[in-house]
């Protein structure tokens, strides 16, 4: 069973999706906008295109004629995926899905609208008038994104009617793609968020990783652990209404599905359908699987019996803090490799931009979440980047 995967996106998610694949004998072609990607490095075969170009995406698929293709980003033409699927083309997790979660007011509106699901009241703006009528809805404080974006990109807190202005400037120089339109959501008073990873197989039943918790600062997250301590009931709540939304946009792989956790209960707040990035703490052994194995295995249509904890963990990212276009280099290696029970992974960037995310940092073993975190972040600052 080989099969030939093109991977649309190749950063450091696609990285490990790769390696998992080939792990699994299969055949991937990465594709990025940008030549020596992570994932590239890899890869069998890789491709330099502009993915949000239809027509350059629809020769890249003609030219390999793939079994599947696996969106690792936001910024692709997905319109496209349901002719590939019409032809035969297995689109993962689904055409349907792709295209709806590639833009936050498809899946925001499928799952407030059609599912009923508990969101935060929330109103979309094209213009700046329009983001300002959506924040006197909302309320202050509330929170504006883009529709299409990624690791939190475009994301402001508004604080004050001040604030306004530049959150609707800040959220269209962080907008992925060609889309210029952002959605506006009132602040939920949250106690602590979490990715539910969730699992969707060809065969089997849905299955869902142990809670990740995780903190972010600038919109992307900076230390993850895993299980984040929770009610059962709230727990529940999360994995009812993941399971929903996965059955409703089909088809198999691993989903990262955020939610914020009240004292309500549980809210659902976005969903991605693939490996998250928060989920890099899964590569510090916590499970019986990574992430990333999770979706190779789902998406080849092997079955999963179950999702076993097998260790708590934490991750911590190693940020750059300059903007270079030299190939960068690490200090404090060989420091940080002396800490015992931990890890470390370098995703092999080319270039460096402030507070782009170099690697991470891995800590496991039976001790709290909270001291794992604090010797996660330990490794991390031992080592910089260069």
């Amino acid at each position: 069973m080989r099969k030939k995967i093109v991977l649309l996106g190749s950063g450091e998610l696609g990285k490990e999706f790769v390696i998992a694949c080939q792990r699994l004998g299969q055949y991937v072609i990465a594709v990025d906008s940008y030549a020596n990607a992570p994932a590239m490095q890899v890869a069998h075969e890789f491709e330099v295109i502009n993915m949000l170009d239809g027509e350059a995406l629809d020769a890249i698929i003609e030219k390999h004629q793939p079994d599947l293709i696996v969106p690792e980003i936001e910024a692709i033409r997905t319109e496209r995926f349901y002719d590939y699927e019409a032809r035969g083309i297995q689109v993962v997790p689904s055409a349907k899905a792709a295209n709806f979660t590639m833009n936050r007011k498809a899946i925001r509106d499928l799952a407030a609208k059609e599912l009923g699901l508990r969101t935060a009241t929330y109103r979309y703006a094209t213009t700046y008038e329009e983001l300002k009528a959506g924040v006197e809805v909302c309320g202050i404080p509330c929170v504006v994104k883009p529709l299409m974006s990624s690791s939190g990109k475009g994301q402001t807190v508004i604080k004050s009617t001040e604030d306004i202005e530049k959150a609707w400037e800040y959220a269209l120089e962080g907008s992925r793609g060609d889309l210029k339109e952002v959605i506006v959501e009132s602040f939920v008073d949250f106690d602590f968020e979490i990715t539910l990873l969730t699992v969707t197989q060809k065969q089997g039943e849905t299955l869902f990783c142990p809670p990740i918790g995780h903190r972010q600062e600038r919109g992307d997250y900076q230390e993850s652990w895993q299980p984040q301590a929770m009610s059962l009931i709230y727990l529940n709540e999360a994995k009812e209404m993941a399971d929903r939304v996965t059955k409703a946009l089909g088809g198999a792989g691993l989903w990262g599905v955020e939610f914020f956790i009240t004292k309500e209960g549980a809210y659902f707040s976005e969903l991605s359908p693939r490996p998250h990035d928060t989920g890099m703490v899964t590569l510090a052994g916590t499970q019986n699987f990574s992430e990333f194995e999770l979706h190779a295995r789902a998406v080849l249509g092997l079955n999963i019996p179950s999702i076993d904890l097998l260790k708590n963990g934490a991750s911590s990212v190693i940020l750059a803090q300059n903007e270079s276009q030299n190939t960068p280099e690490f200090e404090g290696l060989n420091e940080a490799a002396q800490i015992p029970n931990t890890d470390f992974k370098l995703f092999g960037k080319p270039t460096t931009r402030q507070y782009r995310r170099m690697g991470v940092a891995l800590a496991f073993g039976s001790e709290s979440t909270e001291d794992l975190v604090s010797t996660a972040k330990l490794v991390s600052s031992k080592i910089s980047v260069i």
